[in-house]
């Protein structure tokens, strides 16, 4: 392919609408969903009749640097004992969607937004997902709350769902509250023009940490996978940048995992179904072992999450340039995760990977149709109304986003190799470092380290497994297609 005439940007944005197709995915908004959305108007706020006026507390977001749909704000509240309180809104996407809508139909089509290399296709139309369903800075907004009571251990020893009113005083951004919170940075201009809302971070930042050190006690997975964005200038890529966790997004990842829970159970308490994200016990849990034989530990023989838990917390103390390595490996053996109904009293597999029986997905619903599926569960229960969908109709629905999610990964994951592919196509011959990421059947895939790409083994691929470290030389790349071929190096 001759990339010399087009943009790298107009390419990729091709290519993206092109796969969105081939995987089952609308990349455009139909004319009568446009035509819907304009019509939409903005929420009614008004408290009373189950709708709790909390405009007042300190809410705030945060999130990437440019992101606008926001489906979250937080707040923390110290309690006598250690303990405090932690309330996480949710955007009430369900105000302005209605069920079998043609906005509502589209976001059931495609049940994610999908985030390319070039381009970004939403779940749901700007209009609202940017605007009138963000919880966006200074805005009225509608939303649900899960109120969790945490204990100096960690522990949720008391919890509560239910509608309010809320207003976010302040939009931050991941970056700049993550290296304020670590103490490499300065406290961020958008926090210091809110009294106190550096202390109120302050405390949801512990408080978060208390409930990620109870996950991993109980065998919840610390990994260290690498992700990898493009970077243009102008039109044109020149390079992947690996994106970093920091303590901002730990705050925020550990306080939704807990208000996932909470809603979980939250509904099995009302005796409601409920859709639940799983994360099976894994099948390959055999390669796992060898991996950590390799490496001089021992894990036992049938699957255990606190036993690999401290194998990984163990490995990364002892080699962190190598554990991002080791991380894809096992995220790779462990397997997806997939959407299941929970019917209460029937049970359903929990997660492996966040080592908990209860969770659900609930704190995304501009982005995860899945997330307003449970929201509307949520709001019936509370209404005291009839569930919205069936138990058939919820199975389907949890087989549906399960495939679809599978496709907008895919989606992804093959623009981002395309991207890659412009990256690296004037570097074919050269060698590289890399480790075994997928071995199968199917064929034998590898990662090299600079720049982080992933392709494909070509030859020199037999006796290697998930987690073989080498050398490769590009063989060849195709843009369009997004593969990029090594084949094994004299070592």
């Amino acid at each position: 392919m001759d990339t010399d005439n087009g943009k790298h940007r107009s390419i990729l944005r091709r290519i993206a609408h092109r796969v969105m197709l081939e995987r089952g995915l609308l990349p455009d908004f139909s004319a009568e969903v446009l035509a819907e959305v304009a019509s939409v108007q903005p929420q009614r706020i008004a408290a009373g009749g189950g709708v709790r006026d909390l405009r007042a507390l300190l809410w705030a977001s945060i999130d990437n640097d440019d992101s606008r749909d926001l489906d979250q704000l937080t707040v923390a509240q110290e309690l006598p004992g250690g303990a405090a309180k932690v309330m996480v809104a949710v955007a009430d996407v369900d105000s302005l969607v209605s069920p079998r809508s043609a906005v509502d139909g589209h976001a059931r089509t495609n049940t994610t937004s999908v985030y390319t290399a070039a381009e970004i296709f939403p779940m749901l139309p700007e209009r609202l997902s940017t605007d009138l369903t963000s919880l966006a800075d200074q805005q009225d907004r509608l939303a649900v709350v899960v109120e969790m009571t945490v204990d100096g251990a960690g522990g949720v020893s008391a919890s509560d769902v239910y509608r309010a009113a809320v207003l976010n005083h302040a939009k931050l951004a991941y970056n700049a509250v993550g290296v304020w919170l670590e103490g490499a940075g300065p406290v961020p201009a958008a926090v210091t023009a809110v009294p106190d809302l550096d202390a109120n971070l302050r405390l949801q930042d512990e408080v978060a940490q208390k409930l990620r050190a109870s996950r991993h006690e109980h065998g919840a997975l610390d990994l260290q996978t690498v992700e990898a964005r493009a970077v243009f200038e102008a039109d044109e890529i020149r390079d992947l940048a690996l994106e970093e966790k920091n303590r901002a997004k730990e705050l925020i990842e550990d306080l939704m995992v807990a208000a996932n829970g909470v809603t979980a159970r939250f509904l099995e308490a009302k005796g409601r179904p409920s859709l639940r994200r799983v994360v099976r016990t894994p099948r390959r849990w055999d390669r796992i072992v060898d991996i950590a034989a390799h490496l001089g530990e021992t894990l036992p023989a049938s699957p255990d999450p606190r036993a690999l838990s401290a194998f990984l917390t163990k490995r990364k103390a002892a080699d962190p340039l190598r554990f991002p390595d080791l991380s894809l490996a096992v995220v790779k053996l462990l397997g997806a995760g997939e959407y299941v109904v929970e019917i209460p009293g029937r049970g359903a597999p929990g997660h492996f990977g966040l080592a908990v029986r209860d969770y659900t997905h609930a704190t995304a619903p501009n982005r995860r149709f899945p997330d307003l599926i449970t929201q509307r569960l949520l709001k019936a229960a509370l209404a005291g109304a009839a569930p919205p969908y069936g138990e058939d109709e919820l199975a389907e629905l949890g087989r549906h986003c399960t495939t679809q999610e599978d496709a907008a990964n895919k989606v992804e994951r093959q623009v981002g190799k395309s991207a890659a592919a412009l990256l690296l196509e004037g570097k074919v011959g050269q060698r590289f470092d890399a480790v075994v990421t997928g071995a199968s059947d199917k064929g034998t895939w590898v990662r090299v380290f600079q720049p982080p790409v992933e392709g494909k083994l070509v030859s020199g691929f037999d006796g290697l497994d998930v987690g073989h470290r080498l050398h490769v030389q590009l063989v060849s790349t195709d843009v369009e297609r997004g593969f990029i071929d090594f084949k094994r190096a004299g070592d």
